[in-house]
């Protein structure tokens, strides 16, 4: 962990964001057409089926009942409460904002990490994430600042925040190699074992809506296509990546290179949706990458 960035590392962590970006698009696109738990649940349950054949090595062994806490906890935070809470942020909010929030993570990651996990927080990243903590303060005002002396939030920005918390807490529980070294030697083994009970956390979340007023699915070829993206794309590809990332990195480091989800996302907004940027979202973009500079640069000396 903690490793010198490589290009394949680089590649590695640079993907994800990508995939993430489309996937708060496609989540906004379907918001009418299917609810949030759902939605997340269908999701994970295809991504479920694509991998028991190639992560079967984990029924070879009792990994699956014998670390269950930890494989638990993991579906809860990573795939349950992340993804979920993140298609509930775009009933409300837009993919830009959302992922302009979410690009806050490094300010999560240092204080979970330095609160939770041992890890010391060095001056230039405290002042980094500062400035990162600035660029999402941009957003949740809307570029006016006397918005935050009204407490104006949308409700899908407060949900973002609490999923980058959920998310940060998943990352730094990646570091800490408890799983049986077969398991985590096959990624889509210790993906498929996370996936197992992330599905069942996302049943659980999609009961509860199903028991409310949720809206019925609006089936269509759209939709078909929505779900195998958010499946292969941002679930599979994405979070094995993401692994492979943060294992090399560290999840302090990886955090940065989320901050180029709203870019991404930015870009494709105004491809898809018609929902152009707006000044304040560059202003919060600057400060953001602003603050990935000036805290990498004491990993870069």
């Amino acid at each position: 962990m903690n490793q010198k960035l490589s290009p394949s590392t680089i590649g590695l962590l640079t993907l994800p964001p990508l995939l993430w970006a489309g996937n708060a698009i496609v989540g906004r696109l379907v918001r009418e057409a299917v609810p949030p738990m759902t939605l997340n649940l269908l999701r994970w349950s295809i991504a479920m089926l694509i991998l028991l054949p190639l992560g079967r090595r984990l029924f070879a062994s009792d990994a699956l009942r014998s670390n269950w806490r930890r494989f638990a906890l993991l579906g809860l935070l990573g795939i349950g409460l992340y993804n979920s809470l993140q298609y509930l942020a775009l009933q409300s909010s837009t993919p830009i904002n959302v992922t302009l929030v979410a690009a806050g993570m490094p300010v999560w990651m240092l204080a979970i990490g330095a609160l939770f996990f041992g890890v010391k927080v060095g001056r230039q990243q405290v002042i980094g994430a500062a400035m990162s903590i600035v660029g999402v303060l941009v957003v949740l005002c809307r570029g006016d600042w006397q918005q935050l002396a009204a407490m104006r939030l949308v409700a899908g920005d407060l949900y973002m925040i609490l999923a980058t918390i959920a998310w940060s807490f998943y990352s730094w529980l990646l570091t800490r190699q408890k799983d049986p070294p077969a398991v985590r030697a096959d990624w889509a083994a210790f993906l498929l074992a996370q996936v197992i009970y992330g599905v069942l956390w996302s049943g659980l979340f999609a009961g509860v809506e199903w028991a409310g007023a949720a809206h019925a699915i609006h089936w269509s070829w759209t939709v078909a296509a929505a779900l195998l993206y958010v499946a292969i794309g941002p679930a599979i590809i994405a979070f094995r990546c993401w692994g492979a990332g943060v294992q090399r990195a560290g999840p302090s480091v990886g955090a940065f290179f989320t901050n180029l989800t709203p870019l991404f996302a930015a870009m494709m907004s105004s491809a898809f949706l018609g929902e152009l940027p707006h000044l304040y979202h560059g202003v919060a973009f600057a400060l953001i990458v602003g603050g990935i500079v000036f805290s990498s640069r004491r990993k870069a000396g």
